[in-house]
């Protein structure tokens, strides 16, 4: 397999175990999140997951590169 292929099924298997784990860990609910119901409609942007994925996501991409 070349290393895009390998880069494509690593992604894709990242993205797997983190859909995995969302229905075990409530990361969606953080105070910071601006929720805005009206009748039937509801609005949700995340703020502070958005802020507190960057950060790990940063460190993760960090780590990494530091043992290249």
């Amino acid at each position: 397999m070349t290393g895009l292929g390998k880069m494509l099924m690593t992604i894709g298997g990242i993205i797997f175990l983190v859909g995995f784990l969302m229905q075990f860990i409530k990361i969606g609910r953080l105070p910071g999140d601006i929720i805005i119901q009206k009748g039937n409609t509801t609005f949700y942007f995340p703020i502070m997951t958005s802020i507190l994925l960057s950060i790990v996501l940063s460190l993760i991409f960090f780590i990494i590169n530091r043992f290249r």
